[in-house]
């Protein structure tokens, strides 16, 4: 299949919004709303929500966004991983897809130990290393995808020792050498800047503006110093400003609100895209004057630190060696485990940062797994929350949350807290109903022996 770059044109999106099931209906309702995204893992090609269909049949533009694959791990992209994306494009008829710049599991044969799952977007390490695997697994993607592919830049609580590039120079690159698009969180710029000290506006200086796919804009809270980019709040005033800075210098193919939790009516999401549309029409307004490093960019010359010369002589050597990716994997490996598995913070990293990263990390393990098995907490009750916390510091993930959540069942059958002898009963019902490929109720055993109970019980 022919790579899709950067060079094709891209996608006039317009303002959109992220669709998720909970806010189905209010979205359907809202006006002004030329695009939704949806989490790619989340849909099944066979079986569209409805009203996504109905939002196709309107001509509403539907963008996959995957959250799992993981572009910056050390690891090549899992084919597997990549036909279900590019089947969600196809399905969808999306003109393009997007994913992340992060690595999202770790460990493996690279390192020969055993692996290991983040469950959320971990920020790669700004070094040549890191950026020659990412450039290559990129290329894989694009490779497999039958749309332009789109990369996001992610919100970090801690940074890597050593760092060789800032974050601006990293984005400059990877899209100088593969095409790429990017996919540029302003959410996710005022995060790193309140956390990590990173300038929105050197960071956005350094872009390849012609390389924006579109823009994400969403919420978030700051506690004890650090900012957290939680997707359940309203838009704060700072992201708004970065928006605006944005559009004054290119305008964005498209602009689209995030939100996954905590929903509000849909007025005040209605109010909040307006908010966007207003701060990228202020940017507009501002608009007249090229950007010193915009200017730079256009004149085919890349932002110091880096010199597309020298990235296009990186790019035409060919992929990362097997010695580097393996130097990655080791490094991930180090810092996830130091994360989830409780073993010592690698050299170089803030460990107070780390601590706050490994709390964060379980508390969304809890919250996910609270969603895609919502009967456990009403089961177990007040004490679902900390006894998975507790089962979260000595068992790290390593399948994906459904699996999680049979793991977390059956070490509390093994080795938690004395349970009630009803609420074993209830767990124990719970863990032979999912723990096979097919649910328990829906074996032919299973079913013929409910049938002949019932048929007994009638006489």
């Amino acid at each position: 299949m022919e790579r899709m770059t950067g060079t094709a044109r891209t996608a006039r999106l317009g303002t959109g919004i992220g669709w998720r099931p909970e806010i189905a209906d209010v979205v359907e309702r809202m006006p002004g709303i030329d695009w939704v995204e949806a989490v790619a893992e989340n849909l099944c090609p066979g079986h569209l929500p409805d009203s996504l269909l109905r939002l196709r049949e309107r001509g509403v533009t539907v963008v996959p966004h995957g959250v799992s694959l993981g572009l910056g791990g050390a690891e090549r992209p899992d084919a597997g991983r990549l036909a279900a994306l590019a089947e969600r494009a196809e399905v969808l008829g999306s003109p393009l897809v997007t994913e992340h710049i992060a690595f999202v599991r770790a460990g493996g044969p690279l390192t020969a130990s055993p692996p290991l799952e983040a469950g959320h977007l971990l920020p790669v390490p700004r070094t040549r290393d890191a950026l020659d695997v990412l450039c290559e697994n990129v290329r894989i993607a694009q490779d497999a995808l039958p749309v332009p592919l789109a990369v996001e830049n992610i919100a970090a609580l801690v940074s890597w020792p050593d760092e060789e590039l800032t974050e601006g120079q990293f984005l400059y690159e990877l899209a100088d050498r593969t095409g790429v698009r990017l996919l540029i969180d302003v959410a996710n710029l005022h995060t790193n800047h309140v956390n990590l000290g990173a300038d929105p506006a050197e960071a956005l200086g350094e872009l390849p503006l012609e390389a924006i796919a579109y823009v994400h804009v969403a919420g978030g809270f700051q506690r004890d110093g650090v900012w957290h980019d939680s997707h359940a709040h309203p838009v704060p005033q700072p992201v708004l400003d970065i928006l605006t800075d944005l559009a004054s210098r290119v305008a964005p193919p498209g602009v689209l609100l995030e939100r996954d939790e905590d929903f509000p009516e849909g007025e005040e999401l209605a109010a909040e895209v307006e908010a966007i549309r207003g701060a990228v029409e202020r940017g507009r307004a501002a608009a007249g004057t090229v950007p010193a490093a915009s200017a730079r960019q256009a004149a085919g010359t890349a932002p110091a630190g880096g010199g597309a010369a020298a990235s296009r002589a990186a790019r035409d050597g060919g992929g990362a060696g097997d010695a580097v990716r393996q130097r990655l994997a080791l490094a991930q490996a180090a810092l996830l485990s130091a994360l989830v598995a409780g073993t010592p913070v690698p050299e170089g990293f803030d460990r107070v940062r780390l601590g706050v990263q490994a709390r964060a990390l379980a508390g969304k393990r809890a919250d996910v797994v609270a969603k895609v098995a919502p009967e456990l907490p009403v089961i177990l009750g007040a004490g679902y929350r900390p006894s998975f916390l507790a089962y979260a510091q000595k068992c790290p993930m390593s399948g994906g949350y459904r699996r999680d959540a049979l793991d977390f069942v059956g070490h509390l059958m093994r080795n938690g807290r004395p349970l009630d002898a009803a609420v074993r009963i209830e767990l124990r019902e719970w863990w032979l109903e999912r723990s096979g490929p097919v649910p328990r109720s829906e074996r032919p055993g299973v079913r013929w022996a409910r049938a002949t109970r019932r048929v007994l019980l009638r006489r």
